[in-house]
């Protein structure tokens, strides 16, 4: 049985504590009746490849929180959407930084060069189904100087993100040329994910504000 919540339309649940994607949720118009981040060992296999990565941690975290939250109740029936966002130079994954030594390495890697982003979306229906897409989207950085790298690392902006940057901050100024999704970028990647809700019966046009 497909939960409801006060609104009358299906529950949703954002496996993602990640502001920018509940954001970028908020910006199609869905808020999601519950967050609920999956904690997961996000390390890649032996000789995985960047896109079977996004593909794989999205789906661990889509089936993780559905697995939880399917004991409790009131969630039992809701959609589980979730994404991973991963960045890569060739066949090399970057990190999620933490450290000034690992951000200066991705952005010596990054600097002048066309790199892949790969944002994995899944999303567990409500009769336990799984649906997933990936997109893949190329980003080429100018070369950076050695003043805007200093620059860049004394903003700390670095820090947890994937490959050491966000595209939606200061970064911004570093890319030449963006060919793909912008929010798959920045996230999730909104067609793809409208598609997917969409199709498995969300009601996302239904949501939108009516205007006299």
């Amino acid at each position: 049985m497909t939960q409801a919540n006060d609104q009358g339309r299906p529950k949703l649940v954002l496996a993602s504590a990640s502001p920018r994607r509940l954001a970028l949720l908020q910006q199609i118009g869905i808020e999601p009746d519950c967050l609920w981040p999956a904690d997961l060992d996000e390390t890649p296999h032996p000789h995985e490849l960047p896109r079977d990565l996004a593909l794989r941690l999205s789906q661990d975290k889509a089936q993780s929180a559905a697995a939880t939250i399917c004991k409790d109740p009131q969630w039992a029936g809701a959609f589980v959407l979730a994404a991973d966002t991963v960045v890569a130079v060739g066949r090399r994954v970057l990190p999620k930084c933490e450290s000034s030594d690992e951000a200066r390495q991705c952005l010596a890697l990054l600097s002048g060069r066309t790199h892949r982003v790969y944002t994995g979306v899944a999303l567990v229906t409500p009769k336990g189904a799984l649906r997933q897409r990936v997109v893949e989207s190329r980003v080429r950085f100018k070369r950076l100087s050695d003043a805007e790298v200093a620059a860049y690392m004394a903003s700390q902006e670095w820090h947890g993100k994937a490959g050491g940057y966000a595209i939606q901050g200061l970064a911004g100024a570093f890319v030449e040329q963006l060919i793909g999704s912008y929010p798959s970028v920045v996230g999730l990647p909104l067609y793809e994910t409208a598609a997917l809700l969409s199709g498995e019966g969300f009601p996302l046009s239904a949501l939108w504000p009516l205007k006299a």
